[in-house]
């Protein structure tokens, strides 16, 4: 399953699920592996980082033009076309497509080699407190396209006055060699528009609907209304592809250290949240998505950060069914001035960012934008790497806020270019400190630093704790220290004005990897700071937080 809706009721999209024929590099014999799936799943790749390559035979009904789309591959791709070389990608967390033109009808190979490894190469995947696993790790599929097709469609809603209005791009591509005359019509909401464009061989056209609409229901938190848009396209009066979104009346804006979401203060109360699960790795499957929702939401969460990376679109899919605020970010972690002046990690950035928003740009939930968690903002030079992305996110959308997550504490030097400051502090785990008091030096400073009149945001506090492991004295690691850490933070935070939201680190334990310093740091080669464990069996902290989620900042 690509998405939680249908998106064509014209263009036919095969899904690629299944078993795929595999090989390892370094390994006797072939293997079938699932797809999506991680390798790590096989017994003979429990802990194994390598290179590997997919095989699948396709069959093609009619002859045409075929569009490959895979929505996650960990963490490099190399695909390829009946021995063709067709399209290179890089990041496991964001989606990638190619076209492949004039294939003939009967059966064809599809190859995709994957590579998890570190090095200079991977400068956004590395040694890291969580876990790259290696595989076709999200769904993939290959659709059937005419010679003119729908790219990608761009929906953007504003309130004026009590009104909605909205404007609608639709990107239509033409992979023939030939001038072609096309119409489109795009429907929302019993508002019909149509235009009729010429699009040059090869070329690709952006057609600009603006539309005003007399009764629809807004997207909130408390009542997640959602409408399907979709767009036709035609030649000679005949539909010939199609392309469906599901949308949402939401506006964001900040109203000095307020987040409006239509023009109503909102106070996020949320989880950091790894796309990690026990059994299956980062490939999970929509069951135990729900599950995680399900849980989320009954400790009374209203909001989601995707914690370090972009998420699975069918999960984002149900953040948009049940009204969770997302803030969503590019995939950068914990990364020192070094590892950010590796030749790759601006091109790699640029790329994740991009694709992370014009794949992600229409989920209502999504209402914040972020980007290096921990990174090096008290440098000259990181503090550039920081403006360039933030500049980089505002030309691709100016309707959300930015943030980024620091520890850099009082040394930051980066904190006027957000549009919302956000910090992670560990009061009572790292540091052995007054929570109270650390909090006001905390944002004392970042009013001083450059974020007065600003939101600020407390992204990451916690505790870690084994679970099944009580202890009478509440020792550290017991589940009863958690849960105490987790109490006192969350009082402390929760009470105070200038805080306009919290995000408990984290929602479940994660694997980490076993290279570099997380190893030695980590017991059972996890962050263990869940409040459920990686079987989502929860722990004393579930019903603290229960508590306190549901009580306080209602």
């Amino acid at each position: 399953m690509i998405r939680l809706f249908e998106q064509h009721h014209i263009r036919q999209v095969q899904e690629l699920d299944g078993m795929w024929e595999f090989r390892m590099e370094g390994f006797e014999g072939e293997y079938q592996l699932p797809v999506p799936g991680c390798w790590e799943q096989h017994p003979d790749f429990l802990a194994h980082r390598g290179r590997g390559e997919y095989r699948k035979k396709i069959y093609v009904k009619n002859a045409g033009n075929l569009r490959l789309e895979f929505k996650g591959v960990s963490h490099t791709a190399d695909v390829s076309f009946d021995g063709k070389a067709i399209v290179s990608h890089y990041n496991a967390f964001t989606p990638f497509s190619a076209v492949i033109a004039d294939v003939e009808k009967g059966e064809h190979e599809l190859r995709v080699a994957v590579d998890n490894t570190f090095g200079e190469h991977s400068a956004l995947h590395i040694p890291n407190d969580y876990y790259t696993y290696g595989g076709i790790t999200r769904p993939a599929a290959v659709e059937y396209i005419p010679d003119t097709y729908i790219k990608n469609i761009r929906f953007t809603p504003q309130l004026t006055c009590g009104r909605w209005s909205a404007e609608t791009e639709v990107f239509v591509c033409n992979v023939s060699g030939r001038e072609m005359e096309i119409s489109v019509e795009v429907k929302l909401a019993g508002c019909c528009m149509k235009e009729t464009v010429t699009v040059g061989g090869g070329c690709e056209e952006r057609l600009v609907f603006a539309m005003e609409f007399d009764e629809v229901q807004a997207w909130s938190n408390a009542r997640p209304a959602l409408y399907f848009l979709q767009a036709v396209l035609s030649v000679n009066g005949e539909p010939t592809d199609d392309l469906i979104e599901r949308v949402g009346f939401r506006t964001v804006t900040l109203d000095g250290s307020k987040i409006m979401v239509n023009g109503e203060a909102v106070y996020l109360k949320g989880f950091n949240r790894h796309e990690d699960y026990a059994s299956v790795g980062c490939a999970i499957p929509l069951q135990l998505m729900a599950q995680d929702m399900d849980m989320m939401q009954e400790v009374g969460a209203n909001a989601l950060r995707t914690c370090h990376y972009p998420n699975d679109e069918r999960f984002l899919d149900l953040c948009d069914e049940r009204g969770i605020l997302v803030w969503e970010e590019n995939h950068a972690r914990g990364l020192g001035l070094e590892s950010m002046q590796n030749p790759n990690f601006d091109r790699q950035c640029e790329d994740c960012i991009r694709e992370m928003i014009e794949n992600h740009y229409n989920h209502p939930s999504i209402i914040i934008w972020g980007i290096l968690n921990e990174c090096a903002s008290e440098t000259e030079e990181g503090r550039e790497k920081y403006a360039r992305q933030y500049a980089q996110i505002k030309s691709m959308d100016a309707s959300r806020p930015t943030t980024s997550a620091t520890c850099r504490h009082f040394t930051d030097i980066s904190l006027d270019l957000p549009d919302i400051v956000s910090f992670n502090m560990y009061s009572g785990w790292y540091q052995d400190c007054s929570v109270e008091e650390r909090n006001r030096q905390e944002t004392d400073w970042i009013k001083a630093a450059g974020g007065a009149g600003k939101p600020i945001i407390v992204s990451e506090l916690g505790a870690g704790a084994i679970y099944g492991y009580r202890d009478r004295s509440r020792c550290k690691w017991s589940e009863e220290r958690q849960a105490d850490i987790i109490r006192e933070n969350l009082e402390v935070y929760m009470n105070d004005d200038d805080i306009t939201g919290v995000f408990i680190w984290q929602f479940a334990d994660c694997r980490v990897t076993e290279e570099g310093q997380w190893f030695a740091s980590r017991a059972r080669c996890h962050n263990n700071k869940g409040v459920v464990d990686e079987y989502r069996r929860p722990k004393i902290a579930y019903d603290t937080v229960k508590e306190i989620f549901t009580t306080t900042r209602v």
